[in-house]
């Protein structure tokens, strides 16, 4: 019961992620490359991120919200906003469009996250004796995570490769995107300054990703239309 547990869990956190890239146009342009190296940026990205966070921040004795270390947080986090730029203009990728491009650095981005942060914890803890819904709710989080890589690097593209946007869209992308660059701060503000649970946090973390991936879309699609 415990391994079906455990492999329950772990389709859930994992499972999304092939489904993607075989359910899209990705598979077909063979973008599994792209993919990995945008994981692999994603690792270095982590790696000076843990750095950082270890040399600025100073350990906290209890877990309540400190505005302080969380804005130095925030700050250090836009890190993956640099990594995300290095993966969508500065690596070498196949002859794919823009459209495929983004969507294949997301997918590695939000893959490598999910191996970094919680195939661990699913190994350890999804096979313990006693059931808990908290490694379900990490596969819920995993796949929200998805989204909201997919959608960042979708903004990315427009802020950094799509040059002829319209000039109206431009303030709203910055928007999003920062609002998606922040979201580990503001689900650390719910959860330590307002005392939110975890299962509420990852429901407004599903439901941020939807509203995310939606506006991205759509942004994206207005930026493609001819200008008139």
């Amino acid at each position: 019961m415990t391994v079906f547990h455990f492999f329950n869990c772990a389709i859930l956190t994992f499972g999304p992620h092939a489904v993607y890239y075989s359910a899209t146009p990705l598979s077909e342009y063979d973008t599994l490359g792209t993919s990995v190296k945008a994981a692999l940026v994603y690792l270095g990205t982590a790696l000076v991120k843990l750095v950082c966070l270890a040399t600025f921040l100073k350990v906290s004795e209890n877990d309540s919200f400190d505005p302080y270390q969380e804005l130095l947080k925030a700050l250090i986090g836009f890190i993956d906003v640099a990594g995300l730029y290095f993966a969508l203009t500065q690596l070498t990728h196949r002859n794919i469009s823009q459209n495929h491009k983004f969507q294949a650095v997301g997918l590695g981005w939000a893959f490598a996250d999910s191996v970094l942060h919680r195939l661990a914890p699913l190994w350890v803890g999804a096979r313990g004796l006693e059931f808990t819904w908290d490694y379900i709710l990490q596969g819920l989080e995993a796949n929200a995570n998805l989204m909201l890589s997919i959608s960042l690097a979708a903004l990315g593209s427009l802020m950094w490769l799509r040059k002829n946007k319209p000039k109206t869209l431009i303030p709203i992308i910055y928007a999003c995107a920062g609002i998606v660059a922040t979201m580990p701060s503001i689900t650390s503000y719910l959860r330590r300054g307002l005392g939110w649970h975890f299962p509420e946090v990852v429901g407004f973390e599903l439901f941020t990703s939807l509203v995310m991936a939606f506006t991205s879309w759509q942004l994206f699609a207005a930026c493609q239309r001819p200008s008139s």
